[in-house]
């Protein structure tokens, strides 16, 4: 991939994680109405404490794509938010999917993209 895109959506993905990241500490976006199974499942990550984890996983994974360091790491760390909201989204509350789907494209663009440094852990 050209390396200016590369550099813009690095640095597009970098700047949406630190937004919903900082959203699951500082509640500025806005967050619409769930399902009733939706609320309940949130409200258990929440009380649990699961979902600052989460938003710390976002900042960090942020912030490295940012400074551009350890981004390749990153990524294979946030897969499993991005998965993890993808199937929150698709089973609790399919009519807001929209963020969800971005995160996961963007991270597997970005996956694809840090292919290289993966090589060695793939190597049979």
């Amino acid at each position: 991939m050209n390396a200016t895109i590369f550099l813009v959506l690095r640095f597009v993905l970098g700047v949406f994680l630190l937004a919903v990241g900082f959203d699951k500490f500082f509640h500025f976006m806005p967050m619409g109405e769930m399902s009733a199974a939706a609320t309940d499942y949130f409200s258990a990550l929440m009380s649990t404490n699961t979902l600052k984890v989460v938003a710390i996983i976002e900042i960090l994974a942020g912030i490295s794509l940012l400074v551009n360091k350890y981004g390749a790491l990153m990524m294979l760390v946030l897969l499993t938010v991005s998965v993890n909201t993808i199937l929150f989204h698709a089973f609790l509350e399919p009519g807001s999917i929209l963020r969800a789907l971005v995160l996961l494209i963007l991270n597997i663009v970005m996956l694809y993209n840090y292919k290289d440094r993966y090589k060695d852990l793939l190597r049979a």
